[in-house]
């Protein structure tokens, strides 16, 4: 029972020490969107990742600028990023998504912004309990922790191929509609070029006959 009241007191203080936001946007062609992110001290680590679930090549070019404009991170025609940094300065982080590249294609993109603070919980000392066990319990509970955001991430990843691979089977399948369709056509033109040839070479003979 003691155990079970330790280990929910780490998770809601760690629950407190990390903001993030989770969203899927569509970027029309040729637009810019920009989301912020304020961290309350310097010093707290800024995670970000992204990626293009459906639209074009599956691309986007990004940028992430600090306070004044700093540039932090860029890249160009992006499939998808996954980056952690310091954030060392106190103000506004703008992460910005810009699909100029493309001229009718709309694209729809998964990211998420979290905001993470370094200092790790404290938990309370507990009657009958030793620094040792609670020690132990505390590393447990964080290498969980670990191992839960590398499955989130993992999920996000495959969730990513899933999609971009029925977008490929999808356009294989239009595609080979496209070619029976056009074999279909060119089977009926090549019947009435036959037909036509036939009729021409019996008229001929016909005039030879008269």
């Amino acid at each position: 029972m003691k155990l079970t009241l330790l280990s929910t007191g780490l998770f809601a203080s760690l629950i407190s020490l990390v903001s993030a936001t989770a969203l899927t946007y569509k970027i029309g062609a040729n637009e810019k969107a920009c989301f912020f992110a304020a961290p309350d001290k310097t010093g707290a680590k800024i995670a970000f990742y992204f990626a293009v679930q459906s639209g074009g090549s599956f691309d986007i070019n990004y940028e992430v600028t600090g306070p004044g404009d700093k540039v932090i991170l860029d890249g160009e025609k992006e499939r998808q990023g996954d980056f952690v940094f310091t954030a060392n300065e106190l103000g506004e982080y703008k992460f910005c998504f810009n699909n100029d590249m493309s001229t009718y294609s709309e694209k729809f993109v998964d990211f998420e912004i979290a905001v993470e603070d370094e200092v790790r919980a404290q938990l309370p000392s507990k009657q009958g309990s030793t620094p040792e066990q609670t020690s132990a319990l505390e590393e447990s509970i964080y290498k969980v922790s670990g191992q839960l955001s590398t499955i989130a991430r993992n999920q996000k990843y495959f969730r990513t191929r899933e999609n971009r691979n029925f977008s490929t089977v999808r356009s294989t399948e239009g595609r080979i509609v496209n070619f029976s369709l056009v074999q279909c056509l060119m089977m009926v033109c090549m019947g009435a070029l036959q037909v036509f040839v036939v009729r021409f070479f019996f008229q001929g003979a016909r005039k030879g006959y008269v």
